[in-house]
């Protein structure tokens, strides 16, 4: 009987922990209630061109949709394993909405700063996530 228990126990705690799980990925993906972090990391294919870079991301501050916008270089932190430094500019913004986010996308001065200094990157990676 001790060990039938024992096994009970164990399924109810795989089966709560796949509950748990399923609903913090549902929470995640479908998640449309927080701010959204737009968080975008430039590699340049000449790093002295990044003031220019600079100016032109500093240029989004006048899209409507955009609640906080930050611009910034690697800061001279500890190197450890889990810091990567390797970018060269990041920008970091907020939003209210996904639908405001997808605004910002299409707005024209957006589309101006792609055209602009979009050749000065060599690579960009970005990470959005919804606040919880």
């Amino acid at each position: 009987m001790v060990v039938d228990r024992r096994r009970w126990m164990g399924l109810l705690t795989v089966a709560g922990l796949a509950t748990v799980a399923g609903r913090a990925t549902a929470a995640g993906r479908g998640a449309t209630k927080g701010k959204v972090v737009h968080h975008v990391f430039f590699w340049l294919k000449d790093p002295a061109t990044a003031p220019k870079l600079i100016a032109g991301l500093k240029t989004l501050r006048d899209i409507p949709v955009i609640r906080e916008l930050r611009v910034g270089v690697p800061a001279d932190t500890e190197k450890r394993s889990v810091v990567d430094g390797s970018y060269h500019v990041s920008e970091l913004m907020i939003f209210d909405t996904v639908e405001d986010q997808a605004r910002y996308q299409d707005h024209p001065i957006h589309q101006r700063f792609v055209a602009t200094c979009g050749d000065l990157w060599e690579k960009v990676v970005v990470y959005d996530s919804i606040d919880v």
